[in-house]
C-alpha cells in the first residue's frame, strides 16, 4: 500500500510552490524512491506545473500532472 503525502499549496505562487515541494522531497525522498510513498501537490499556479516536474525529474523522480477544475494535481513518485 502506497502512502500519500498531500501538499495543498493553492493560493501560493512560484518559487514558493517549488520550495515547499522540494522540502517534502528532501524529507521523504528515500521513501518516494522506494515506491512506498508518493507526494501529491495541489496547486492553482500554472507555472508550478512546469517547475515542480522539471526539478523532481532532475532529482530522479517520476511525475504526472493532471489538470483539475481550477487547479492542478502534480504527483511525484518513484521509478517503480
Amino acid at each position: 500500500m502506497t502512502q500519500t503525502i498531500d501538499i495543498d499549496i493553492r493560493g501560493q505562487i512560484c518559487p514558493s510552490c517549488l520550495l515547499l515541494t522540494l522540502k517534502e522531497l528532501n524529507r521523504n525522498g528515500t521513501a518516494v524512491r522506494g515506491g512506498g510513498t508518493e507526494i501529491v501537490v495541489l496547486t492553482d499556479d500554472r507555472q508550478a506545473t512546469a517547475t515542480i516536474p522539471a526539478m523532481a525529474e532532475r532529482m530522479g523522480f517520476r511525475t504526472e500532472v493532471v489538470r483539475l477544475d481550477g487547479s492542478y494535481r502534480i504527483r511525484v513518485f518513484g521509478a517503480t
